[in-house]
């Protein structure tokens, strides 16, 4: 059984992940963020762009959590590989 991560992102985000531009993905250092990421295990990420039942996904290779450090504040860097599946997608 694999460990998914599942985030919801505007249509630009899940469309240039999609197109393979965009192989990295951003979320703040927050009290949020930092117990869903660091120290967790993921094989892929679920992106859903939106909240309904029939919102496009695609499932995404998983590559590795990383600090940003050119950011200001720093962030974190989810590390995205290949598309590994999608569903409703247009």
């Amino acid at each position: 059984m694999s460990n998914v991560l599942t985030l919801t992102l505007k249509r630009e985000f899940f469309d240039a992940i999609l197109s393979g531009e965009k192989t990295t993905e951003y979320r703040d250092i927050t009290s949020y963020w930092t117990p869903r990421l660091e120290n967790k295990e993921h094989d892929t990420i679920v992106f859903r762009n939106g909240y309904n039942a029939t919102s496009p996904t695609m499932t995404v290779e998983y590559k590795g959590l990383t600090i940003d450090r050119d950011s200001n504040p720093n962030r974190y860097a989810l590390l995205l590989g290949k598309v590994l599946d999608t569903n409703n997608v247009n």
